[in-house]
């Protein structure tokens, strides 16, 4: 009972920051309908119960699960075996990821078509299955995690030569909403299985770390393949009426409760049979461990039904609504500020972002602070969100501008911090940009391009995820340089320190 007493305070102090800044707006400059307001609140609680017990769920089943594969594939010292159940096991999980759905479905709209839903759902989870595999591959062969970013981020930077701006907004935004509520922690789970047999402890707490970052990396790869082959020199399209129509709030929630309890089943589903197949022929777990393992599963199954019915439900209308009223006032301050705001709170609301942050501090031994963590992240989400109100306000920032020298950075500053925090960094892009910033966030910032006579839709709407993968990554590995240091200044202070007491008894 005290974990799910520690998991409610722990959610409440996430998600009431977001519901406070709208509560402000609607009585003060972006007054709301009294149905989408009261749908909002609605869902605000709805996404406190959810995430309660989908984290609570987490602990109890995904993590063990994710763990004991990670273990069983490194026992069976067989390369063909591990790279077989990583494809499989990378493209399913993709596949069956909620908000890579809820992005395409939003491609699939705005561009009337033009970029198919189930292309993009394929080509993201394809991409993905086969960098999730090299990620596995690296923990195993120690390859350093900086060379991998490299070589994935140089070839993403020659593909983009060949893709439409378009495209490449939309590979970026893949790549953060692939990463989301189910796979992150089950990535997380299965890479720490993997690094913890590791003989060197040292390598294995890094190791624990990186794998998110690499799949993402598919995502992107897969989108601008597809782009190319597409052939699409631009995708045009406006924002559909239906996202950010008023509706009956029984409407909002009734209609889409037997959606999202699909999807989150369908989600969870690659994972429960991959478990089912390993408890049969590998690692055979006891009647008291099976028991906790799916009640775990439940609760995590039934707390991400609660949370995507509450996010979907009073979040997303909410979001494109705020971005449309504050995008049409006189003066640019106010959107601006609010965009600061949302961004600094929907982050802490993400459930991988919590779950990430507990990982970094169990695998440190609490040497990294998650609060730090956390806030490092939060300002970063902040100014991405910021970054991209601005590229639309702006006409000549263009997403590239942002995107090339972020990245470039990225990958520089990984061959100068601890192998720990690269790993961390480019797992935080990841989770960073999941389902409350693939809905609210996204919704807020299509309602500003639809509001601005200069913005279009697609280039602009699109491409904000991207930035919110990105900025992470930097302050991350921007803490790493500061945690470095530290340690330097405490390891000469103690070998002073050291000299000095050497001397006196000299």
């Amino acid at each position: 009972m005290s974990e799910i007493t520690a998991k409610l305070k722990e959610v409440l102090t996430s998600v009431l920051p977001i519901t406070l800044i709208v509560v402000i707006l609607h009585f003060t400059i972006s007054p709301l309908e009294s149905d989408m307001f009261y749908a909002f609140l609605i869902g605000s609680a709805l996404v406190i119960l959810g995430l309660t017990v989908f984290l609570f769920g987490i602990d109890q089943g995904l993590e063990p699960i994710g763990q004991g594969i990670g273990n069983a594939i490194t026992h069976s010292n067989s390369y063909a075996v591990l790279i077989t159940i990583s494809l499989v096991l990378g493209f399913f999980i993709s596949y069956a990821e909620p908000d890579i759905h809820i992005l395409a479905n939003q491609v699939d709209s705005v561009t009337s078509g033009q970029f198919n839903k189930t292309l993009m759902v394929v080509a993201v989870s394809a991409g993905l299955g086969v960098m999730m595999t090299l990620g596995m591959l690296r923990i195993l062969r120690s390859v350093r995690l900086k060379y991998v970013f490299t070589a994935a981020y140089g070839l993403i930077f020659v593909l983009s030569q060949f893709s439409s701006a378009d495209f490449l907004a939309i590979s970026f935004d893949a790549s953060g909403a692939t990463t989301g509520a189910v796979t992150v922690p089950f990535m997380l789970a299965l890479a720490a299985g993997v690094s913890s047999l590791k003989r060197d402890s040292r390598m294995g707490e890094a190791d624990s770390f990186g794998l998110v970052g690499i799949s993402s990396t598919g995502a992107i790869l897969g989108v601008l393949v597809a782009g190319i082959f597409l052939d699409v020199d631009k995708l045009e399209g406006t924002l559909p009426e239906t996202e950010i129509a008023t509706a009956n709030m029984l409407e909002s929630y009734g209609s889409k409760l037997i959606s999202i309890a699909r999807d989150a089943f369908l989600s969870l589903l690659p994972i429960i049979i991959v478990y089912i197949l390993f408890q049969i022929f590998s690692f055979k777990h006891k009647k008291n461990k099976v028991i906790d393992i799916v009640r775990g599963i439940v609760m995590t199954f039934v707390g991400l039904v609660i949370f995507l019915l509450g996010v979907n439900g009073g979040f997303m209308e909410v979001g494109a609504r705020l971005g449309m009223q504050l995008a049409s006032m006189e003066s640019s301050i106010p959107v601006l500020l609010v965009s600061l705001l949302l961004g600094l709170t929907t982050v802490l609301a993400e459930p991988a972002v919590l779950v990430l942050t507990h990982q970094v501090e169990d695998v440190t031994g609490g040497s990294v602070n998650r609060t730090l963590v956390l806030i490092f992240l939060s300002v970063a989400v902040g100014t991405s969100i910021l970054m991209s109100a601005l590229r639309i306000l702006i006409p000549d920032i263009q997403l590239w501008m942002y995107l090339l020298p972020g990245f470039g950075l990225s990958v520089i500053l990984a061959y100068f911090v601890p192998d720990l925090f690269v790993g961390m960094a480019f797992d935080a892009g990841g989770v960073a940009s999941g389902p409350m910033t693939a809905t609210f966030s996204l919704a807020f910032v299509q309602g500003i391009a639809a509001q601005v006579p200069t913005a279009d839709v697609v280039t602009d709407g699109f491409g904000m995820i991207a930035i919110v993968a990105m900025m992470p990554i930097v302050a991350i590995e921007l803490l790493g340089a500061l945690y470095q240091a530290k340690s330097r200044k405490l390891s000469l202070a103690a070998k002073i320190r050291k000299r000095i007491v050497g001397g006196n008894y000299g």
